[in-house]
This record gives C-alpha cells, sequence and structure tokens, in this order.
C-alpha cells in the first residue's frame, strides 16, 4: 500500500460524504443488494479462496461464513428503514409544549480491520451494518488470509463505488502503523486483545470511537446433571469446527469429577464420528492458518497429559482433535488456545467454578451444560462473559436478533442486526419545542411564584 493510496481514499470518501451528508435509505439498500447478488455470484470463488486459506468445506464456508453474512444483509433490507426512524420520547411537563425524539445518524468514514480465522464474515457482516446505518466504509483484511483478502476486494470494488466503500491491503507494519495514524470517524476492530490494546490508543489521539471484538479463554461447564452424548456432540461442533481457530470456541471444559471419564469416552466417540478415525486425513478438516499457529498449538500437547488424539502433520498444518487431562497451572490455560486441542479440567462443588472461571476472566463467550436451571442461572450470574449457551455452543452469533460482543478484555461493543445498526449510528436528542406558548418560569429574575414552579417541576 502507498501511504498516498490510503489518504486519497480517506480524501475521497470524505468529500462523497459532504455531498451527501445523509445518504438515503433507497441508496443504502441498493448498495446492500447489490452486495448480496455479487457474493451469490461470487460464491464460488469465496469458497475457492477459503479452501486456499484454511482448507474449510464449501459446507463449512457456507454456514459459518458465506450464509451468515447473505442473512445479516437480509436483515437489514427488512428492518434499515425502521431503524431509521425517529424513535419519540416522553416529554416532561417543564419542555412544556415539545416534542422528544432521538435520530440516528451515521459517524462518517468508517476503518474496518478484520482478522483470519473467518476472514470473510468478520469482514463484510461489520460492513453491511456500517452502510445500513449510512456510512462509508474503509475495509482493512487480513494479510494472512491472503486469498480470502484478495477475493473481497474484487468484491467490494464490484458492489460499491470506492467513494462508498473500498478495501486497503498492507503490505507491512510500517504500512499498519500508518492506517493507525489517520482519522477516522469510527474503528471496528476485530482480532487479538495485544492489537487491540494498539487500536484503541491511536484512536484516543483523534477521539475516535471504536468497536473491540476480541477473545479469551471460553470455558465450558458441564455438570452431572447434562445429557453427556448430546453435550459432547454439540462441544466437538464448537470447539473443533475451523480447527478450532474460532474466538467463542469453548477453550477449555470444566466438568463435574463424577461424570468426567463418560464424557472424555463420548467426546472421543463424536470426534470420530464428526471428522473420521483420521481427521488429517479428512479432506474437509481445516488446517492451521500458518507455521506460527501450528507450532504454537503443538506445543501445548505432551504425552503425559494425552487423553486423546495428538498427531499432525507440519506439510499440510493440520493437528487432529485432541483433549488433554488439565490443571489451572498447564500452559495451555494460560492464554487462548485458537486451535484444536481441548483442556479437560474437573470439579467437585459447584462453588468451585467460579474462581477456576476467574482466572481466565471476562471471556468472549460462556457455555453450559445442565438440566438444574438454579444452578444455571446463579453461576452465569456471577461469571462475567460476551455471551453464550445454554446447553450448546457457539450459536448465539447466529442469530442476528440477538447483540454480539465482549466484555472488558473480551471486547468493548456489540454488533450484528439492530445492534450493528446503533453501534455505527450517532442518535442525536432533539427537543422540538411550540411557539404558541413560553412558560416564563425559567427566565430571570425569579420571584417567588417562579421559584414554587421550577420546584414543582424538577423534582
Amino acid at each position: 500500500m502507498e501511504n498516498n493510496e490510503l489518504l486519497d481514499k480517506i480524501a475521497a470518501q470524505r468529500k462523497f460524504l459532504a455531498d451527501n451528508p445523509i445518504l438515503s435509505i433507497e441508496m443504502r439498500k441498493l448498495a446492500l443488494k447489490d452486495l448480496y447478488r455479487n457474493i451469490k455470484e461470487m460464491t464460488p470463488e469465496i469458497v475457492d479462496a477459503l479452501k486456499k486459506d484454511l482448507n474449510k468445506s464449501e459446507t463449512e464456508s457456507y454456514m459459518t461464513e458465506i450464509g451468515l453474512v447473505l442473512s445479516e444483509i437480509t436483515y437489514m433490507l427488512r428492518h434499515m428503514r425502521h431503524l431509521a426512524r425517529k424513535k419519540y420520547a416522553y416529554s416532561p411537563l417543564s419542555n412544556f409544549p415539545s416534542t422528544s425524539y432521538r435520530k440516528a445518524s451515521a459517524y462518517g468514514v468508517v476503518l474496518v480491520i478484520s482478522p483470519w480465522n473467518y476472514p470473510f464474515l468478520l469482514a463484510i457482516e461489520p460492513l453491511v451494518d456500517a452502510i445500513a446505518a449510512g456510512n462509508t466504509v474503509i475495509l482493512k483484511p487480513s494479510s494472512n488470509s491472503v486469498n480470502v483478502s484478495k477475493v473481497m476486494e474484487k468484491l467490494i470494488a464490484k458492489s460499491f463505488a470506492p467513494t462508498h466503500a473500498t478495501t486497503i491491503l498492507l503490505n507491512s507494519k510500517e504500512d499498519g502503523d500508518f492506517l493507525l495514524d489517520q482519522k477516522y470517524d469510527y474503528i471496528f476492530y476485530t482480532g487479538s486483545t495485544r492489537v487491540g490494546q494498539l487500536v484503541i490508543k491511536k484512536a484516543a489521539e483523534h477521539f475516535t470511537p471504536v468497536t473491540l471484538e476480541m477473545g479469551g479463554k471460553s470455558p465450558c461447564i458441564v455438570d452431572e446433571t447434562a445429557n453427556i452424548e448430546l453435550a459432547a456432540k454439540r462441544i466437538v461442533f464448537g470447539k473443533f469446527l475451523n480447527a478450532g481457530q474460532t474466538c467463542v470456541a469453548p477453550d477449555y471444559v470444566l466438568c463435574q469429577e463424577s461424570i468426567k471419564d463418560k464424557l472424555v469416552k463420548a467426546l472421543q466417540v463424536e470426534i470420530v464420528r464428526q471428522y473420521s478415525i483420521d481427521p488429517i486425513l479428512n479432506k474437509n478438516y481445516p488446517k492451521m492458518i500458518n507455521q506460527r499457529q501450528f507450532d504454537f498449538v503443538k506445543s501445548l500437547i505432551s504425552e503425559d497429559k494425552l487423553l486423546f488424539g495428538g498427531k499432525f502433520d507440519e506439510d499440510v498444518l493440520k493437528i487432529e482433535p485432541t483433549l488433554v487431562d488439565a490443571t489451572i497451572e498447564d500452559a495451555c490455560m494460560k492464554r487462548e488456545i485458537f486451535g484444536p486441542v481441548l483442556p479437560i479440567l474437573t470439579y467437585k462443588m459447584t462453588s468451585e467454578i467460579e474462581p477456576i472461571v476467574a482466572q481466565n476472566p471476562n471471556p468472549l463467550a460462556f457455555y453450559m451444560f445442565s438440566k438444574d436451571r438454579k444452578s444455571c442461572n446463579q453461576i452465569l450470574s456471577k461469571c462475567q462473559f460476551g455471551g453464550g449457551c445454554i446447553n450448546d455452543t457457539i450459536m448465539h452469533i447466529a442469530n442476528n436478533h440477538i447483540a454480539f460482543g465482549g466484555v472488558k478484555e473480551s471486547g468493548l461493543g456489540q454488533y450484528h442486526g439492530k445492534a450493528g445498526f446503533e453501534t455505527f449510528s450517532h442518535f442525536k436528542s432533539i427537543v422540538k419545542k411550540g411557539t404558541w406558548l413560553d412558560l416564563p418560569m425559567r427566565y430571570q429574575p425569579h420571584g417567588k411564584i417562579k421559584k414554587f414552579f421550577i420546584k414543582l417541576f424538577l423534582r
């Protein structure tokens, strides 16, 4: 990327917004319809790029990336007009006669920075929300998922005028620093906590609002009342999807000691059922994104802790689904794994759960398998996390009628559906006063009667 190229793109979008200060609902809808149609037409190219970067199958690519983006576009096309309407509010007697309302307005030029693990979904979905809210977008996809990034560059160029949405591909760390040094009206970042800290520091220099979607060690609690076979099926699905390279994957299982052996056996059965006896040879089983990630995840597997799996093939960067016996002190419990290794920890009493989870606080997701409603409510209330499921994994992110986002170390802000539109909108609060009556009590001089009415109205 040439520095002048980025500056020219930002300047072009600012001029576009100056000439079109309020992008009409019709303009936004036409743009999103073009995007929808082009995604449909380019689906084979997107699938091929995901295969090259992550070895995702066609079905997994559609289910976890393409289909979810299409669903978000559909939601916005159906609800955008309603979301953009004035929201009327109560006007107190002290403001009589008046009408009060909130009106959504776009921030302006939005920078979207996306990661490599779901390179299509986590780039295009926030772009859809930003466009629906009336913004322009500069999209910076990951340099690790190079094939998907190139396809997205083509898709965006085909769907939008560059003054409305455009892609910027970086070649170096210096490019990244220059990118963040510029002034935007909003920054939406998905990725690691380390880079998220840099993003928010850079944004603060320009008072730029941000949304940060990060990660953390998401726990999966399984108690003795759970349906073990169903729990195992859903845990295997959620953990080993995309070979564990999922920000909301269960990062470790914390199960009641009395059911550990039964659960481990059920997990083994499900791994074989879903990924075959030799997942490395399974052409639909994803790979690690690069050598660095492969080496890190492999380093977490030790023979003395192995419960199941553990094989790998460095030539194709694949590590099979692996279960390990773990304690809170092990290396696999010190940071997010982001790979197909699932530590199994145990507890005896429910009171032990919160202190163990607190060792890795504020995860992006939280999962609990239990039939004990009281226990579920108690634990979910005590532990702080972004979102999650009871008796399932992952699926809360597939509902664009509820917000998705982290808390503290795992994120700042939310999106999806209505929450996505609101994230990329500033809401102006307006009081429209009538002119046929002007209550005199607020004006000087303040005598006893005015003082009486002020205290009557403001209490």
